[in-house]
């Protein structure tokens, strides 16, 4: 009985150490195959990149958790203004979580934005970004946009465009700085959970938390 009960003690480990071992093999496969299809798509030069009417811009929190500036937040206001400088964007929609009043992605953005000299005109805010899933689909249907430009750091750009293939927008991304290796592995390795994530909300066709009335960008 002893034995009987060991062995299948050893077939529960045995599967669940390789069905560990699948799972991480299936994430690391889903994340070169979400790069790939985004492959050609972003660009790291403002020089390169088409022109598209609107950039989207992706928000994040200006300070990390200890009180120090973001970079994340701080290299895509940047590349936010690059893009507007050189005449590769007219008009910038900033979508961002505003989950609660003490906390407003989109407006500390725009705020942002106009202290470098873009007109407070030219800007858009979409207050209910909480997720790039959201961002997206809320960009088609409550602003009805058909293509954009999205911005943000590459990874999370290749993430945005596979959603938007999914919704039949055409969407480019340009590549904010990243930040270093010490400081980004955590997001590194949460972008590949992501992306998991986001193919269950695909698959099961899960739709922004609020849509509301259309927006026309002009």
């Amino acid at each position: 009985m002893k034995l009987k009960s060991l062995f299948t003690f050893k077939r529960i480990i045995y599967f669940l150490f390789i069905s560990l071992i699948f799972g991480v093999i299936s994430i690391f496969m889903f994340d070169y195959y979400v790069s790939y299809k985004a492959k050609n798509q972003t660009y790291d030069s403002v020089l390169d990149i088409p022109y598209n009417e609107v950039g989207l811009l992706l928000g994040t929190a200006k300070h990390l958790k200890h009180g120090a500036e973001n970079p994340y937040y701080s290299n895509r206001i940047s590349a936010t203004f690059e893009l507007y400088k050189n005449k590769k964007i007219k008009f910038i929609l900033i979508s961002g979580d505003n989950g609660h009043v003490e906390y407003n992605e989109p407006e500390m953005m725009k705020a942002d934005l106009i202290a470098l000299g873009i007109p407070a005109e030219r800007i858009f805010l979409d207050y209910a970004g909480f997720r790039t899933l959201d961002s997206v689909i809320r960009a088609k249907k409550v602003f009805l946009l058909k293509k954009m430009t999205v911005i943000s750091q590459k990874f999370h750009n290749e993430r945005a465009i596979y959603i938007a293939k999914k919704y039949d927008l055409e969407m480019i991304g340009f590549n904010a700085k990243d930040v270093s290796a010490n400081l980004g592995f955590k997001v590194k390795l949460r972008e590949k959970f992501a992306r998991i994530n986001m193919l269950l909300d695909l698959i099961f066709g899960k739709d922004p938390k609020f849509l509301g009335e259309t927006i026309e960008i002009k």
